[in-house]
């Protein structure tokens, strides 16, 4: 089975340079641009992983990842936050239901490695 990836992020040329740089993951790519939109991407399309933007129009990042992770469906899938906002308080707070936080510009190395980490925990160990 192909992973699936969402990414959510209000810029559409963002979402697109994302996932042209980690098409060599060969997973399927999920998009949302709001924080409603998200939600339901990620209840009915069942992504494998979810990188989530926290500056968001209708319901923020830090709200979507909150609300996912009290539903039973959806409260195991490991989140990357990715966001221009680097303090302390959005980083502790990010960090307590995520599995990583990036700041942008993206260090899209550093971010493949995660995901195939979280995607692929075998296969990123050798």
């Amino acid at each position: 089975m192909v992973p699936r990836i969402l990414i959510v992020d209000d810029e559409l040329d963002f979402i697109e340079l994302v996932k042209f740089r980690l098409a060599n993951l060969h997973c399927e790519f999920l998009e949302a641009n709001d924080g409603v939109h998200a939600l339901s991407q990620a209840r009915t399309g069942k992504p494998d992983l979810i990188l989530l933007d926290i500056l968001l129009p209708d319901l923020d990042g830090l709200s979507v990842c909150e609300i996912l992770r009290r539903q039973p469906g959806t409260k195991k899938i490991p989140i990357i936050f990715m966001s221009a906002l680097s303090g302390n308080v959005t980083r502790r707070t990010a960090a307590m239901h995520a599995e990583d936080f990036f700041t942008k510009p993206l260090d899209l190395n550093r971010l493949e490695k995660r995901i195939s980490e979280l995607l692929f925990p075998v296969s990123a160990a050798n």
